[in-house]
C-alpha cells in the first residue's frame, strides 16, 4: 500500500475504505503538524490543527481537485487552519526552545554554536509579521516549491519570489552579524 499515489488512496477511501485514509494520514501527519508548529509555535495547537486538518480532508475528500497536487491541497488546509487558530487566539506566542537544529557529528562546541544561532533564529522570526513567517517556514523548513507555496497560500510564482525576497531582508536586518 505504500506505493500507492495519494490520489489512489483518496479514490480508495472514497469508497468505503478506511485503511487508504490511515496511510494518508501516516503519510501526512508529519508534514502537517510541521506546518502549523511553523504558523503557532505551540506543540498543543499544532496537533489540534493536526486533528482539524485530518477531520477536513475526510470530510471533504470529494473537494479534492487532481489537478493540483494532493500534498498542496492537504498543506493549505493545514496552514489556512493554524492562521485561523492564530487569529481566534489573537496571541503572538514565542517560539519554543524545542525546535530542534541538526548538529550531528558535531564536536560540543560546534553545537553550542549551532544551538545559538538556531535560538538567535527563532527569536527574529518571532519579531515577524504571520505573513513573512509563514512564507518563510514553507519555503526553509517545510522545503516547499515556490509553485508548491503559490499553490498553498493561493498566490502566483511570482509573488511568492518577491514576498520571500522581502521576508529574507527582513530577517536578515533582524539577525546581528548576517549580511
Amino acid at each position: 500500500m505504500g506505493d500507492e499515489s495519494d490520489f489512489t488512496l483518496l479514490q480508495r477511501y472514497r469508497n468505503g475504505d478506511p485503511a487508504a485514509f490511515r496511510e494518508l494520514v501516516l503519510r501526512y501527519q508529519r508534514p502537517v503538524y510541521n506546518a502549523a508548529y511553523w504558523v503557532l509555535h505551540n506543540a498543543e495547537d499544532a496537533r489540534d490543527v493536526a486533528q482539524t486538518v485530518f477531520l477536513r480532508v475526510a470530510e471533504h475528500a470529494d473537494d479534492y481537485d487532481p489537478a493540483y497536487k494532493f500534498f498542496s491541497w492537504i498543506y493549505r488546509i493545514a496552514v489556512n487552519e493554524a492562521l485561523n487558530l492564530h487569529r481566534r487566539l489573537e496571541r503572538e506566542q514565542p517560539l519554543a526552545d524545542g525546535v530542534e537544529f541538526e548538529a550531528d557529528g558535531a564536536d560540543p562546541a560546534q553545537q553550542l554554536e549551532v544551538a545559538e544561532r538556531a535560538q538567535l533564529l527563532r527569536e527574529a522570526l518571532s519579531k515577524m509579521s504571520m505573513t513573512d513567517r509563514t512564507v518563510l517556514t514553507l519555503r526553509h523548513f517545510s522545503e516547499l516549491s515556490y509553485r508548491d507555496i503559490g499553490e498553498v497560500l493561493d498566490l502566483d510564482e511570482k509573488t511568492v519570489k518577491s514576498r520571500l525576497f522581502e521576508a529574507r531582508q527582513r530577517l536578515k536586518a533582524l539577525l546581528p552579524g548576517v549580511h
